[in-house]
């Protein structure tokens, strides 16, 4: 995959050093507010990067609109999938369809690796995101179930 891309007039670019994973903290903090430490975040994402992670992003000026973290992965149920971990919008610049091409972008990305599906998780809360998605074509195809060893009723000691 291309480093840059242009879609729709639209420069997408994957990040891949510290200074274009710290360009996307802002953002990427409005859908995951726990991660409070910026560095954390860089060191976090650079070892997700090694393995097999992938984070695009729009940026317009200085700043960055939107961005997406993705992965491939392979299923006995799907087949071969890009799986999308992250897909924000600036709560500042959201209706201006940042979201929606990059989402067109991500797609072509799973087309091009010849995938069979994409897949992605979103809160039940998140009710503009869902339009989005059911927009594109995607269907709601199950409930998420997951469990959580930071809660104190799950460690073992």
């Amino acid at each position: 995959m291309d480093q840059v891309a242009i879609i729709e007039n639209t420069e997408i670019q994957k990040a891949s050093t510290a200074e274009q994973i710290r360009s996307c903290y802002k953002v990427m903090r409005q859908l995951r507010p726990h991660l409070t430490e910026e560095q954390a975040f860089i060191e976090q994402l650079q070892r997700q990067l090694t393995e097999g992670y992938h984070l695009a992003y729009f940026q317009e000026g200085e700043d960055v609109q939107a961005l997406a973290g993705f992965r491939f992965l392979e299923f006995l149920a799907w087949g071969k999938v890009l799986y999308i971990d992250d897909l924000i919008t600036d709560t500042e610049t959201r209706k201006n369809d940042h979201g929606g091409k990059l989402l067109k972008w991500v797609i072509e990305q799973a087309k091009e690796e010849k995938c069979d599906q994409v897949h992605l998780d979103s809160g039940p809360q998140r009710h503009d995101a869902h339009r989005l998605y059911l927009n594109h074509g995607f269907k709601i195809i199950g409930h998420h179930f997951a469990l959580d060893f930071n809660n104190s009723s799950h460690r073992t000691s």
